[in-house]
């Protein structure tokens, strides 16, 4: 008998973000052909008996192999970050081609593309980080970028050398709006944590817990409101990255609620970590220090429910992975204060597995709502939708097959990213991918890596419906017409 496909995966429950089905998939050239029972021999079979078949996830935030804007290096590139991605059920990756001061966004793309190619084992996008808002970076450089099929991009409310003012901000939400791309926007009040620092080092107040009181609560609600109302005068639809508090939270639903087009992420470090995490002894709470800080309990439940209910859209990692040593986060000295510790926490492989165990296992989280909120809706905002994200006849082959008995002990040592610790230290994952496959490729099997680095691909992407905006009346003051919406 002539086999029909490449690869048919047998006996297994499809779930997508909408529905559970019993049924076999089989894959030819890299794409899903054809769904249902008793479909013709592949050239290789998988019995997925008592397993889930998930679309491969989609971590739509993580920082790989990208300088800091103090110049620290993140311990992860493309090729070890990509492995520990896939290792965990993911299959495409947006990380950050980041603009500092005085770059061109072209020439930064270039430099991220070169490190990329060579290296990631998985399929992969680029995000532009915007520093630099000048005339010719918003109404040349970014709408060239977008053109070519990098469709969404982040901006920053905080940090020195990243940071925009308001007026640079409305700039770029008007380029978006114009060009209909995504924005992910840092969400923190600068000065607020800038004053509540200076007065934390004035007392001594150094060690790392108290990253966690400068980058108060109220510091991100207040960013937050005022990033939705910059948003909603020029009716551009924005995404709030990693959030991390109830009241940034409330912001959203507020605007969700008056029918924005805003949306939401968070991450695993505000689901699995506490404030407490940052007060460990000597400066091991260092390994918790990412910004936003993790929260108490009662945030921490907040957030849960946030990701339940729909208000949270995506669930990222923002992996941001630097080591507890001089190369990442004691880069400043032994013993650095707070302001001087490498912000982030790595997260990659760790993200669907802990998402998996601790919501859909104890039945706090329905299945499908983790299908939704793991890849289909970053697919779906990010421009890659119907391409990634789903498991359906002609989408790409990106699956995660789920043994929802194995019991993974995650530790550094079992992690397969460029790290010496992890902040799950000791934790344990019940449910974890067993096999998974990127364009029909098997990237993971039987606790292996079975492709070669540089085999994934770049993926240009589409301007994601989610971009659009309502076309709401937006007003300019014009001294002839009184309010003229004429203007974007």
């Amino acid at each position: 008998m002539t086999e029909l496909y490449d690869l048919v995966i047998r006996n297994g429950q499809t779930v997508t973000d909408k529905e559970t089905l019993k049924q076999d998939v089989a894959i030819k050239d890299g794409k899903i052909v054809a769904l249902g029972e008793n479909l013709e021999r592949g050239i290789r079979e998988i019995d997925a008996s008592s397993l889930f078949i998930l679309p491969g996830g989609i971590d739509a935030h993580c920082h790989i192999e990208q300088k800091s804007s103090s110049g620290i290096m993140t311990a992860d590139d493309f090729y070890t970050g990509s492995v520990s991605a896939a290792f965990g059920g993911t299959t495409t990756i947006l990380p950050f081609a980041a603009q500092h001061r005085g770059q061109s966004l072209r020439d930064v793309v270039d430099d991220y593309m070169a490190c990329a190619v060579p290296k990631s084992v998985i399929d992969y996008g680029f995000h532009l980080i915007i520093s630099d808002a000048s005339d010719a970076i918003i109404g040349q450089e970014l709408p060239a970028m977008i053109e070519d099929g990098i469709t969404s991009f982040k901006i920053y409310m905080t940090y020195n050398d990243l940071k925009l003012d308001d007026y640079e901000i409305l700039n770029v939400l008007a380029a978006a709006r114009r060009e209909q791309a995504m924005v992910m926007i840092h969400a923190e009040n600068h000065d607020v944590i800038r004053w509540i620092t200076e007065k934390l080092l004035d007392q001594g107040c150094g060690a790392p817990r108290y990253h966690a009181i400068a980058h108060a609560q109220i510091a991100e609600k207040e960013a937050t409101h005022r990033a939705i109302s910059l948003a909603e005068l020029l009716d551009t639809p924005m995404l709030v990255v990693h959030v991390s508090s109830e009241a940034a939270l409330n912001e959203i639903r507020r605007a969700q609620k008056r029918g924005l087009k805003i949306y939401g992420e968070t991450c695993p470090q505000y689901l699995f970590l506490t404030i407490d995490d940052l007060d460990k002894d000597g400066m091991d709470g260092a390994m918790f220090c990412c910004s936003p800080p993790p929260r108490d309990k009662e945030s921490q439940e907040a957030i849960w429910e946030g990701l339940i209910d729909g208000s949270f859209s995506v669930f990222s990692s923002d992996h941001s992975p630097y080591r507890h040593d001089s190369s990442g986060k004691l880069a400043a000295g032994p013993k650095p204060t707070f302001d001087k510790i490498a912000n982030g926490v790595p997260g990659l492989e760790i993200r669907m597995p802990l998402l998996f165990s601790e919501g859909v296992q104890t039945g706090r989280m329905d299945i499908h709502r983790f299908v939704a909120v793991t890849s289909t809706n970053a697919a779906k905002t990010y421009g890659l939708y119907p391409r990634k994200g789903t498991i359906a006849i002609g989408s790409d082959a990106d699956l995660a097959l789920w043994d929802p008995k194995k019991q993974v002990k995650i530790t550094a040592d079992a992690i397969h990213d460029n790290m010496d610790y992890t902040p799950y230290e000791g934790m344990v994952s019940n449910g974890w991918p067993i096999t998974v496959i990127n364009r029909g490729r098997i990237v993971i099997e039987d606790e292996e890596l079975k492709v070669d680095r540089g085999s994934g691909q770049y993926l240009k992407r589409q301007r994601p419906e989610a971009a659009k905006p309502l076309n709401r009346l937006v007003k300019e003051i014009d001294p002839k017409t009184n309010f003229n919406a004429k203007f974007i």
